[in-house]
């Protein structure tokens, strides 16, 4: 009998918000050890995505996570941008998946396995949901680290979405160099305090 293909499974955290980058995982696990709780990282709390993490990355059998910085996104496009970190975040691990599956309906270009998408694959595969786990906590944790450097934003709160709140500090303080440039209400609000 033909053992089962090592499966990655690959997601991704930010393609909404106007700052900060988006944040792609990928995740071999190990059939051998199960890990309670995985699910869609947007419907777990953040205590319970934290002790995921620790555990995903402590018996996972590889995993990798790459972030695409703003001026990435602003270069190639939120779409291109998220193909390109899933293909890095694959590519990167430190066992090679034989087959790869992918949240949502495009498959990245340019992979060393195949791949298949799945639709809503974050609340349906295993291993996608700890990549989106991963990808989560970790975009988390940049944008905790960012409110640091630019406190007068709020994005250890709104996490760079698109908020009212986010909105308001736009409009005070105008885009920070995290902002997505290409993004409307970012470049709406740079052009006004360009005049």
């Amino acid at each position: 009998m033909t053992p089962a293909p090592r499966t990655a499974g690959v997601d991704e955290a930010g393609r909404g918000p106007l700052a900060g980058p988006v944040v792609c995982a990928a995740v071999i696990l190990d059939p051998a050890i199960g890990i309670d709780g995985l699910g869609d990282s947007k419907t777990l709390p953040a205590g319970e995505r934290e002790r995921l993490f620790g555990l995903i990355t402590a018996h996972a059998m590889a995993w990798n996570i790459e972030f695409i910085p703003a001026g990435t996104i602003d270069q190639l496009n939120i779409f291109q941008a998220t193909m390109l970190g899933m293909r890095l975040a694959v590519c990167g691990l430190s066992i090679a998946a034989e087959h790869a599956l992918i949240d949502g309906n495009k498959v990245p270009p340019g992979l060393p396995c195949p791949a298949t998408a799945l639709v809503k694959g974050d609340a349906r595969e295993q291993a996608i949901m700890a990549a989106s786990i991963l990808a989560k906590v970790s975009r988390d944790r940049y944008m905790l680290a960012l409110h640091e450097q630019f406190p007068a934003y709020g994005f250890d709160r709104h996490k760079g979405y698109p908020t009212p709140e986010h909105f308001r500090q736009l409009e005070l303080h105008g885009p920070c160099p995290e902002h997505r440039r290409s993004f409307a209400p970012v470049r709406f609000r740079l052009a006004k305090t360009l005049f």
